[in-house]
């Protein structure tokens, strides 16, 4: 390849490279005529690359990428990226830009997020120094669209460059269908108009991410597309964060319908992960507060087996970051912490700063479910800092409950307090009501740990939590906040009260018995059915 390059008789090249060698400048790898040479140092090879004048550099780097694609077809078709950096300091910016793109279409497909967005950006600042044909604008839209997935992992869903790369395509396929020039994918829009979507998700706004979704699904109904019909049920799966559980559920199994492996497994590059494990990763969620633990372990569990088979890293953390609050809630938290582990140190080999921040998060949880608390205050913190990086807000109702415990844990009673306000705050102004009840469930535990404690707060934050969990159908919620406040009552001397508001919800469930939430609900209803007052004095301990 050398020789090829240099034009140089093989005897010439040959001495004028070992002179190199005796001056202490190259070393040799290997005996010719299948020898690699190496600059003694990287900064000998950026003094000789200084010294060439930008004519004669350019002539090498176009002799080299000639003689890759003449004499080595297989580097070049294997390695774009190699051929693409030539071209580009050739000067073959067309060229360049299509080589580019290509790397960066392969990268995406192998998970490597941090170069796919990388390369697409260089292929799409190529393509914006060229005068731009019907073509070339198609390559464009298309650069422009990939371009958003990546960015989603890398910066963050809400991150300004993600929200920017989705206005740019927007903008482009307007463009184009002005001029006469629509798009020959009918997904690339659709596309797009998921990257929105995702925004105003992960930056909660309960009533934009409903009217996104109406719109993605009204347009896909319209077109009478199975593909976008079954990304548009998706997205309306998110109505459970609104807390309308129920009806997220009902648009989750349509669109695990909808979905075929063999068509569909191909967009997960193209709508951020896997349709339908996201869609199990949702389901999971809502079948646990509906008051299926089993049905959500099984879901949730299937979401990761099945992201394991595709083999693409967004998907598999994806259904991670969802599988772990189930275990969480079920009480398997030995298995919560091997996940969490799996998830940071995937989120870290990929460059994916959003997915790292998830799991800093969920690690603190699990760190604060362990007892670990001062510990769980510190990684819960730190997840948020990096969380709110990426442009991040939904789970804060979530995040705030779990540190409001933390600090409750460690006396600090007041700090629990401004938690709670905040994530009641937050609720209200976002409408992310999937975690509601327990807001006010914790909330009323801490007012029962405080150094004065509260008993009229806590009763009034337990019924609140208990309304909110029955008007959502939220079973698994208001099973737990049945518990805290039949304690409550049974303290106070309202034993019937006490048994009555736990046996109407303990009644109901017919699955998930070997968890934690029911084994303990089955304990109280033991105690709570006992007579005398030998049980006086342990029902606030087994809490």
């Amino acid at each position: 390849m050398l020789a090829a390059v240099v034009r140089k008789p093989k005897a010439e090249l040959g001495s004028a490279l070992d002179r190199l060698m005796e001056a202490g400048l190259l070393f040799r790898q290997g005996a010719p005529p299948h020898a690699t040479y190496l600059f003694k140092h990287a900064l000998v090879q950026d003094a000789a690359y200084g010294t060439l004048l930008r004519e004669p550099r350019r002539a090498l780097h176009a002799r080299i990428a000639e003689t890759l694609e003449s004499q080595y077809s297989e580097i070049a078709e294997n390695r774009p990226e190699l051929l693409a950096r030539h071209c580009t300091e050739a000067g073959l910016i067309e060229k360049a830009a299509h080589l580019w793109g290509t790397a960066g279409q392969r990268s995406l497909e192998r998970s490597a997020l941090v170069e796919a967005s990388e390369q697409l950006s260089r292929a799409l600042a190529h393509i914006s120094e060229l005068h731009v044909t019907p073509a070339l604008r198609r390559e464009q839209i298309q650069l422009q669209v990939a371009l958003i997935t990546p960015l989603m992992h890398v910066k963050g869903y809400a991150a300004p460059e993600t929200k920017a790369a989705a206005e740019q395509a927007r903008l482009l396929i307007e463009e184009a269908e002005a001029l006469g020039e629509p798009p020959e994918d009918p997904l690339l829009l659709f596309s797009v108009l998921y990257g929105f979507w995702t925004a105003s998700f992960v930056s909660f706004n309960g009533d934009a991410v409903r009217e996104l979704a109406d719109q993605f699904l009204t347009l896909a109904k319209k077109r009478r597309a199975t593909v976008p019909l079954m990304i548009g049920h998706r997205m309306m799966g998110s109505l459970l964060h609104r807390g309308d559980l129920g009806e997220g559920r009902a648009h989750l199994d349509r669109a695990i319908e909808l979905y075929n492996p063999h068509e569909h497994r191909s967009l997960a590059d193209r709508f951020g992960q896997d349709v339908r494990v996201a869609a199990l990763s949702y389901r999971s969620w809502a079948l646990w507060m509906l008051g299926y633990p089993d049905a959500a372990l099984a879901d949730a569990s299937r979401a990761i087996e099945e992201a394991r088979e595709i083999g693409q890293a967004a998907s598999l953390m994806y259904a991670l970051v969802h599988a772990l609050l189930i275990h969480i809630q079920c009480g398997n938290f030995s298995i919560a912490k091997a996940q969490s582990d799996e998830l940071i140190a995937l989120a870290s080999e990929k460059g994916a700063l959003f997915w790292k921040a998830h799991g800093m998060l969920l690690q603190g949880f699990v760190l604060a479910v362990h007892g670990k608390t001062a510990d769980a205050v510190r990684a819960i913190t730190s997840g948020l800092k990096e969380w709110r990086s990426t442009g991040s807000t939904v789970f804060m109702p979530w995040c705030l409950s779990y540190l409001a415990s933390a600090y409750a844990e460690l006396g600090k009673s007041e700090t629990a307090w401004r938690c709670i306000d905040e994530a009641i705050t937050a609720v209200e102004t976002t409408k992310e009501r999937w975690y509601e009840t327990e807001i006010y469930r914790v909330g009323g535990e801490i007012g029962l740990r405080c150094p004065a404690p509260d008993l009229m707060k806590a009763a009034e934050y337990f019924e609140h939590g208990l309304a909110i969990a029955r008007a959502q159908q939220a079973k698994s919620w208001e099973l737990r906040t049945a518990m805290s406040l039949a304690r409550l009552w049974w303290d106070q001397g309202k034993r019937q009260e006490a048994r009555n508001c736990l046996a109407s919800v303990l009644s109901w469930f017919t699955e998930g018995f070997d968890t934690l939430d029911l084994r303990q609900a089955k304990v109280l209803s033991d105690v709570l059915g006992s007579e005398g007052d030998a049980t006086e004095g342990r029902l606030r301990t087994r809490a």
